[in-house]
């Protein structure tokens, strides 16, 4: 009897194991995580805005997928996974529905640095039984920022906000800031605002800040994206907007809380210093 118990949980033990692993990624954040590292087969589903290039930087990729049609836990459930990537901007009340139903879930919380997001692909990679994967998109990752340090060497750092209509700058601790870190520029709203995360416009005071530049968002030319804020304070007095010296970088870039913030650094970089770039 005690060698048929033994043998029954052996077996059962290579029953899970073999179990294949299904994610359904509930964010653009994981969405661009889960593509970069997992097998097609491994992945449900991806987020109902992972086709939508104007917020996601892997829309193409996505088109193989199936993508959750609404924001409830019936909506991942349905695909049957077997783990659910999560982030701390994800509902509170739809990560807690999720682990109800036993399905083993991920909270991704940290995605300010590279470093984290280096971190979070190791961890991810781990579920997935794709840890050599991680490895070698991180040394990707590491052997592109290498370059770019080497062309940024000597610079000086270009005076920049990121410029939007929502009344809001992002300061210390944010993915801004790790843009401007690594792109060679000087985060005004950190330095001079002592912001902190995303708080609003000191509008007052923004008006003696040395900008050299504004760092946009979206799809247009730089023209087109700063003719709203000519029309607005503090930035109709902003010589930098009225001059047009802008580098506008894709939405989806932008905010980015993956690797492919990299490409981020490199176009800011570029558009910040092009006399390294020639």
């Amino acid at each position: 009897m005690m060698r048929l118990l033994i043998l029954l949980v052996c077996l059962s033990g290579c029953v899970q194991a073999a179990m294949p692993v299904r994610v359904v990624s509930q964010a653009v954040g994981t969405d661009e995580l889960l593509v970069a590292l997992a097998e097609p087969e491994q992945i449900a589903a991806l987020s109902h805005i992972s086709k939508q290039a104007e917020f996601s930087p892997v829309a193409e990729q996505a088109k193989a997928y199936p993508s959750i049609s609404m924001g409830d836990s019936e909506a991942i459930l349905k695909f049957k996974p077997t783990l659910v990537l999560f982030t701390d901007y994800s509902r509170a009340e739809l990560v807690a529905n999720v682990k109800k139903m036993g399905v083993k879930v991920i909270v991704f919380d940290r995605y300010a640095t590279i470093e984290d997001v280096y971190s979070n692909l190791r961890t991810l990679g781990k579920e997935l039984g794709r840890e050599a994967r991680a490895e070698v998109l991180i040394a990707e990752c590491e052997a592109r920022m290498v370059r770019l340090r080497e062309k940024l060497k000597g610079v000086k750092p270009v005076r920049v906000v990121n410029a939007s209509t929502y009344g809001l700058l992002s300061g210390a601790g944010t993915t801004f800031q790790d843009l401007c870190d690594h792109a060679g520029a000087e985060n005004l709203a950190t330095t001079l605002g002592g912001m902190k995360g995303v708080a609003p416009e000191v509008s007052e005071k923004m008006l003696v800040w040395p900008i050299d530049a504004v760092v946009l968002g979206g799809a247009g030319t730089a023209d087109e994206l700063l003719a709203p804020l000519r029309g607005i304070l503090p930035y109709r007095h902003i010589a930098a907007v009225k001059n047009g010296r802008a580098v506008v970088l894709p939405s989806a870039l932008l905010a980015s809380v993956s690797h492919h913030r990299i490409e981020a650094y490199e176009r800011l970089a570029r558009g910040l210093h092009p006399e390294v770039f020639k």
